[in-house]
């Protein structure tokens, strides 16, 4: 039994077979095995390469064969490598004297050639490289695991093993089958860790080389609630946490309760509470949990579904589906924040050093009008419907919302030109995710309607923090004084100009973080469905007076260690049952 502590960024708990995913893309550690181990190890490496051998063979049997020969040509040369015998030994031979896995013997030896042969001036001996390395790719899908490629046509339940998720990767999991994630790398407020709370499925990053300890089939435990996973549990510590999963959901359920009853705090404000959604079958979910319509569409994710650009058509269909769930209530459609690690279809983007300062969000928009007005066009003819409202993501300046709302604006006599209906007085917000943002804010809010502070990128951006590596995610943290200073700001700039202001990053999803946000000010928060029926209990347990107090307290402590404390505490007196 092996226990990894991780970072918890989905609640819940679940255990099931392990199903590994992308483990062929990096180098597997070295992990010493016992000499006992050293025959079995042996075996492994043979039967890999038996299994690829066969496999190969018959993907090239598959091929059309009036290709002119170019890839008999290629699949021969892989099948000569893994037939050649004195390749299996230098492998098997770092077994025996070295006492290491099959997987970092096929791995070490197979890129050492690789790097040989990269070297030599030859380029078609050069060129073998690549072969090299597609080679140790599959050697390595053998050895870890059969089940690995199953992940789109799943018949069993199963904890996704991976060094690292991409959103779209998670946003394509089925969640009838898909019941735990456990990742080596990511953060809490990574794109991919924000798409598994909203889907609702366990998950826990930050595990460093939990991958190591982990084969296809393995029996594991995902705690997402402690950020605890376990490998292969003992009987009696499978039945220790079907003990905590049982009651784990009758807290749910005793949440659940509230979904018919207003978040309003004891001493009678009112809040509003919205969900935050990927895709238009989630709306139903905001709905069940007991929400007030949709803060935050992201709808970048009907690009990063699709080997296509969605059509105008497309666009709006998704829209309208949305918009027919909430009749009446307001539905926040964010144009498209693709770029950093949400990327559509390859040939429109180019490698950046630093893709998260780079062409990104509304900087793509602007770069990309005919994708950005193709949205819009939808957009406005959905506007129709019901309350919508368009949002433009990571705002860094009036040119900047200025040259967003031209844009509209052209749209907009287009339509007219069509002669097609839309609402005229549509609501225009930003997102203020950017220091630049929250520090010009005064400005800002003579441009728009309303504000919607993006926690966050803003920590991310604030703190200097990549919110996605977890090498640095000790760092990054919305309880740092920095972060709120400049949320303070926001609001109190946005109240000067009489403009409505929500909070909508994964620190509203916070319990701990709710008193301190209404103590600020806030009284509109959108989140993940799942989180809503616990952030309401915590609305509906405290005073405003109770909630500004803790606000004051916060706003005098100068270090981040003291205020995730502090609000730690206070929300534990409220909701001890939630920690």
């Amino acid at each position: 039994m092996e226990i990894k502590k991780g970072i918890a960024v989905s609640p819940g708990i679940s255990i099931a077979k392990s199903l590994i995913i992308d483990s062929e893309d990096y180098r597997i550690p070295r992990r010493p095995i016992e000499p006992s181990q050293r025959i079995i190890e042996t075996q492994r490496i043979k039967n890999a390469f038996a299994a690829a051998s066969r496999e190969l063979t018959k993907l090239a049997d598959a091929q059309d064969k009036s290709g002119g020969g170019k890839i008999e040509d290629i699949f021969a040369v892989h099948l000569r490598f893994l037939r050649d015998k004195s390749l299996k030994k230098r492998i098997t031979d770092l077994v025996q004297s070295e006492l290491v896995t099959a997987e970092y013997a096929v791995s070490k030896v197979l890129r050492d050639v690789a790097a040989h042969f990269s070297k030599v001036k030859d380029a078609y001996i050069s060129e073998r490289a690549d072969d090299i390395n597609d080679i140790e790719k599959r050697l390595l899908r053998q050895l870890l695991g059969g089940k690995r490629e199953n992940i789109d046509n799943l018949t069993e339940e199963v904890v996704v093993v991976a060094r690292e998720l991409s959103p779209t990767k998670t946003a394509g999991f089925d969640k009838r089958y898909v019941k735990g994630i456990a990742s080596d790398a990511g953060g809490r407020t990574s794109h991919a860790a924000i798409v598994a709370r909203s889907l609702g499925i366990p998950a826990v990053v930050a595990l460093e080389d939990f991958t190591e300890y982990v084969r296809g089939g393995d029996t594991i435990i995902v705690d997402g609630n402690r950020g605890i996973v376990i490998v292969n549990p003992d009987r009696d510590t499978v039945a220790q946490y079907e003990k905590y999963s049982r009651e784990f959901l009758a807290l749910e359920h005793k949440f659940d309760a509230l979904r018919d009853l207003p978040a309003v705090t004891r001493d009678g404000t009112k809040i509003t509470l919205l969900g935050n959604i990927e895709f238009p079958d989630e709306a139903e979910s905001v709905l069940e949990k007991g929400g007030q319509g949709i803060g935050l569409y992201r709808t970048e994710f009907l690009y990063l579904n699709s080997q296509t650009e969605p059509t105008e058509g497309e666009h709006y269909e998704a829209y309208a589906e949305t918009m027919s769930f909430f009749k009446g209530k307001s539905v926040v459609i964010r144009t498209m924040d693709l770029g950093a690690d949400k990327f559509t279809q390859s040939r429109r983007f180019s490698r950046e050093p630093n893709p998260f300062l780079g062409l990104r969000s509304i900087r793509f928009c602007l770069q990309n009008l005919s994708l950005f007005k193709t949205q819009l066009h939808a957009i406005l003819r959905a506007s129709v419907l019901g309350r919508l409202k368009i949002m433009f993501p990571l705002i860094t300046s009036i040119h900047e919302i200025k040259q967003a709302r031209l844009i509209l604006r052209d749209v907009m006599e287009d339509l007219d030109d069509e002669k097609i209906p839309y609402n005229r007085q549509i609501e225009v917000g930003i997102m203020i995710e950017t220091p630049s943002a929250a520090l010009t804010a005064y400005h800002l809010a003579k441009e728009v309607d309303f504000f919607s502070i993006g926690t966050n990128d803003l920590t991310q951006y604030t703190l200097a923090v990549d919110r996605g590596n977890e090498l640095v995610s000790t760092l990054y943290s919305s309880s740092d004084p920095a972060v709120l200073r400049l949320i303070r700001t926001v609001l109190q700039d946005a109240h000067k100009a009489r403009i409505e202001t929500s909070v909508c990053g994964e620190m509203a999803s916070e319990p701990e973080y709710i008193m301190l946000l209404l103590g600020m000010g806030v009284r509109t928060v959108s989140i993940a469905p799942p989180m809503m029926p616990e952030i309401k209990q915590v609305i509906r347990s405290v005073t405003i007076e109770d909630c500004n107090s803790v606000a004051r307290r916060v706003l005098e402590l100068n270090s981040e260690r003291q205020i995730s404390a502090y609000l730690r505490t206070a929300a534990r007196r409220i909701l001890p049952e939630a920690f």
